[in-house]
């Protein structure tokens, strides 16, 4: 039997009250617009390379609303971030962290079979979530199945606390969830390693901006900062460098 879906090509199609707000931001993140109608309905078309944004014109439309939501597969999450993270940087000044539009930053999923993604929430409230493709043969053997597997890095309890956080606040979209979650694991474990709690203060510093409490987050900055001893060595070292790292990328915290 021939396969008939061997030149097949899915397209998302997403709502948006104003497709031309829609072209500004994607273009001013690096894709362009190939196709705009007015008439019989709006509609623009937007791409780089694969990536292929469908959009209609909604009236009324409300962004926080909005349940749309689809994917981009790439081989690798940080260069296409760091694209779209320039062109948030070049129109807002900032990448921002709540609201929208916003994005999130490549992180380890848990409930992606540990591949690493990050999400673009347009002006229009629309997911658009951008995952890792699966590279070894494990990976994949975890991802093609019915389901993901569930994949944690393994650690201890504050670790693990971290990666239920991140599943909440970044792939749920509730952050309120996720600070509960990470705050309650750092109250009962202050004694995890320097490793954990740089990792877990820095995420609560983000999920704070969220929550639109800059006082906050500067207080989950400060606890990494108070983490960076000149002794650290090894995994401690580097986790407290990548703290401060993600915290530095936070312009909001000099509020």
């Amino acid at each position: 039997m021939s396969d008939v879906t061997g030149d097949a090509h899915m397209i998302p199609m997403l709502p948006c009250a104003d497709i031309d707000e829609i072209g500004q931001f994607w273009t001013a993140l690096g894709l362009r617009v190939t196709y705009r109608q007015l008439r019989p309905n709006p509609y623009v078309v937007l791409g780089l390379g694969g990536i292929d944004l469908h959009y209609y014109g909604m009236p009324g439309h409300d962004p926080e609303q909005s349940h749309s939501t689809c994917g981009i597969v790439v081989s690798d999450t940080e260069p296409l971030h760091a694209l779209f993270a320039k062109g948030f940087r070049e129109s807002y000044g900032t990448v921002p962290q709540s609201g929208a539009p916003r994005m999130t930053r490549p992180r380890r999923r848990a409930n992606n079979a540990g591949l690493s993604g990050f999400s673009v929430i347009d002006p229009a409230g629309n997911w658009v979530r951008v995952s890792r493709r699966p590279a070894s043969e494990e990976e994949k053997a975890r991802a093609v199945d019915d389901r993901l597997e569930w994949a944690s890095s393994g650690g201890g309890p504050l670790a693990r606390a971290l990666e239920n956080a991140v599943v909440q606040g970044d792939s749920h979209g509730d952050p309120e969830q996720a600070h509960r979650i990470l705050a309650g694991a750092l109250a009962r474990h202050p004694d995890a390693t320097v490793a954990d709690r740089a990792a877990a203060w820095a995420y609560a510093a983000e999920l704070r901006l969220r929550l639109d409490d800059p006082a906050g987050a500067r207080e989950a900055a400060g606890e990494v900062e108070a983490l960076d001893d000149p002794g650290l060595t090894g995994e401690d070292r580097a986790a407290v460098d990548r703290a401060r790292r993600e915290l530095a990328e936070l312009p909001e915290l000099d509020a």
